[in-house]
């Protein structure tokens, strides 16, 4: 079997509702879509979720890679065998992780579909389901409240809360979203760089009662060594994500014991076969693992959920970065059911495009 034909398409999709993080608004997103045809009559579907300030690209330098690297690369080659394909672009790729993830996932898609499993099943198939949190951007203490009991209501038993501009202010919001929605809803945060060390132990004390499950990447990314010293002197488990771009820092965090935890999206990594390997030093340093996302296409949530649905140490997913997008080409592509997360069992990652 040999790759015929690779095309892409960029597709802009606004967000129904417009949320704030510590260091952004965000309103909508350019996914890039990428399909592969074969001439064995099987075509692969994957996408690209570029991120300026997480993965160092935009839409239009994956698209620029695409014709330069990606499409000469791939053309003639027989997809199945994808690590020489990955490992014959790694390179070129190295600061493009979500254009290399699209090719990662569009390749998976071609394997599964050739003998007829789905991805996590291929994969190993450790569970069948997992529970996902869904996430409330930086807002007005009795709107965050508000926004919490809704989605409680509506069947999510976790909750990621966002935060990092103010701490007393998200001191108040974890204490008053506890009080609304009751001590069996799992609350996380997320300081997206926002805080100090000190700011970050002031956190930690002062939410004790809140049993707060964990805190992602309280302070700057480019200096891991602070995300230690916040570890070491609190009980909350703490995480790496924005710190986390590539297989060495997964082993420069889990070596230096910095976390507890850390964050991997196949965005930021550069996709499946990148994320098993950085999956593989975590187990190895006894650290479990978030599979995560960013604002992305309901065809890459489905890839990292067989992702997440394959390996035992992956204790969280945060995968609901579809949830919201206006004409995602992919809507459908994953089963979401009071809290959880499902495949819907198709071969391949099980989604098919309209574009």
């Amino acid at each position: 079997m040999k790759i015929k034909k690779l095309s892409i398409y960029p597709v802009t999709m606004k967000l129904s509702e417009e949320y704030d993080i510590a260091y952004e608004t965000i309103s909508s997103t350019t996914n890039i879509f990428i399909v592969i045809e074969t001439d064995g009559g099987i075509t692969g579907y994957g996408c690209a979720a570029p991120d300026y300030s997480v993965t160092g690209e935009k839409p239009e330098s994956v698209i620029e890679v695409f014709n330069s690297i990606i499409e000469p690369a791939l053309l003639g080659e027989n997809p199945l065998r994808y690590i020489y394909i990955l490992d014959k672009i790694q390179k070129q790729l190295k600061v493009h992780p979500s254009a290399k993830a699209m090719v990662d996932l569009a390749l998976y898609d071609i394997l599964g579909k050739y003998i007829k499993l789905p991805v996590y099943e291929l994969l190993g198939g450790y569970r069948e389901k997992i529970l996902t949190s869904i996430t409330i951007g930086i807002l007005p203490l009795m709107d965050t409240v508000d926004k919490a009991k809704d989605f409680v209501k509506n069947g999510f038993k976790a909750l990621k809360i966002k935060g990092g501009t103010d701490v007393e202010q998200d001191i108040e919001r974890m204490i008053k979203i506890r009080e609304a929605v009751g001590p069996d809803i799992e609350l996380r945060f997320d300081a997206n760089q926002g805080y100090t060390v000190y700011q970050s132990l002031r956190f930690a004390e002062e939410t004790k009662a809140v049993n707060i499950s964990l805190i992602e990447q309280p302070t700057n990314k480019n200096k891991p060594d602070l995300l230690g010293r916040v570890t070491r002197n609190v009980d909350i488990p703490v995480m790496a994500d924005e710190s986390l771009l590539d297989l060495r820092d997964a082993f420069k965090l889990a070596k230096e014991g910095w976390v507890d935890t850390v964050n991997i999206k196949l965005m930021k990594v550069g996709g499946i076969n990148e994320a098993l390997q950085i999956n593989a030093v975590a187990k190895a340093a006894n650290l479990q693992v978030m599979v995560g996302c960013m604002d992305e296409s309901a065809l890459a949530i489905s890839a990292g959920l067989h992702f997440a649905l394959s390996r035992p140490n992956v204790q969280y997913a945060d995968l609901d970065g579809h949830l919201g997008l206006i004409g995602d080409p992919a809507e459908g592509g994953v089963i979401l059911n009071d809290g959880y997360l499902y495949p819907n069992n198709k071969p391949g990652l099980g989604v098919e495009i309209k574009l």
